[in-house]
C-alpha cells in the first residue's frame, strides 16, 4: 500500500506535537498556522522545562536551608552555656585555690566548724563541676598524653629523657571542653630531652575544634 509523499516523515520528525493535537499538513509543509502552531509548542515545551528546573533549584535551596537550621538549632542547644560556662569556671578554680591554701597541720586539727567549712567548700565546687558536666563541659585529662596544642597550652619544658619528648608531663590548669569545642585549653607543662613520639594517632578527643568554632562559643 503506497504512502503519500511527507507524510509518514511529518509524523516521525514531529511525534510530540501529534501527541499534544498538532497535526502536521497533508503536503509535508511548515508554513502558515502549523508553523504558528510549532512555534507555539517549542516555545511552550522550553518554558515548561525552565520551570522544572527553577522548581529543583528552589528544592535544593530549601533543603540547604532545613539543614542549616537544623545545625544552627544543635549549635545553639550545644554551646549557648558557653560564656557562662566559662565564667563559672573562674568560681571553680578560686575555690579549689581555696582548698588548697588550708595547711595541712589545720586539716588535721580536727576542729569540727573549721571541717565543716572544709566539706561545705569542697561540695560547692564537686557540685558546680557536675552542674557543668550535665550541659555537655567536660574535664581534660592530659597528664601522660602527648602534646596536643589544639587541647593544651604549653607553658615551660622539663628536661626528662624517661619520657617521650612533648608528652605532658604536669597539669597546671585544668583545662574544659563543651561539645567538640575548647572551652578553655589545659595549660601544661611537657617533657623535652627524651625520645621522639610515633607517628600521631588520631585524636582521642572529639573533632579538633578550629580558632572559629572557638570564637564563636
Amino acid at each position: 500500500m503506497s504512502k503519500k509523499p511527507g507524510t509518514a516523515d511529518a509524523q516521525e520528525v514531529e511525534p510530540d506535537m501529534a501527541a499534544a493535537g498538532v497535526e502536521a499538513p497533508a503536503d509535508g509543509k511548515q508554513d502558515g498556522p502549523y508553523q504558528a502552531d510549532h512555534e507555539a509548542f517549542m516555545r511552550l515545551a522550553k518554558e515548561n522545562e525552565e520551570m522544572k528546573d527553577r522548581a529543583l533549584r528552589l528544592a535544593a535551596e530549601m533543603e540547604n536551608l532545613r539543614r542549616r537550621t537544623a545545625r544552627d538549632v544543635h549549635d545553639a542547644r550545644s554551646y549557648a552555656i558557653a560564656n557562662f560556662a566559662r565564667d563559672m569556671l573562674g568560681v571553680s578554680d578560686n575555690l579549689k585555690r581555696a582548698l588548697e591554701a588550708i595547711p595541712a597541720e589545720a586539716k588535721a586539727s580536727g576542729d569540727a566548724g573549721f571541717k565543716a567549712l572544709i566539706d561545705g567548700v569542697e561540695m560547692t565546687e564537686r557540685g558546680m563541676l557536675s552542674a557543668l558536666e550535665r550541659h555537655g563541659v567536660r574535664k581534660l585529662e592530659p597528664q601522660g598524653e602527648k602534646f596536643d596544642p589544639n587541647f593544651h597550652q604549653a607553658m615551660f619544658e622539663v628536661p626528662d629523657p624517661s619520657v617521650p619528648a612533648n608528652t605532658v608531663v604536669q597539669v597546671v590548669q585544668t583545662g574544659y571542653v563543651i561539645g567538640d569545642r575548647v572551652l578553655r585549653p589545659a595549660m601544661v607543662g611537657v617533657s623535652r630531652g627524651g625520645p621522639k613520639n610515633a607517628a600521631p594517632e588520631a585524636a582521642a578527643e572529639p573533632g579538633a575544634p578550629n580558632a572559629q568554632a572557638e570564637k564563636d562559643a
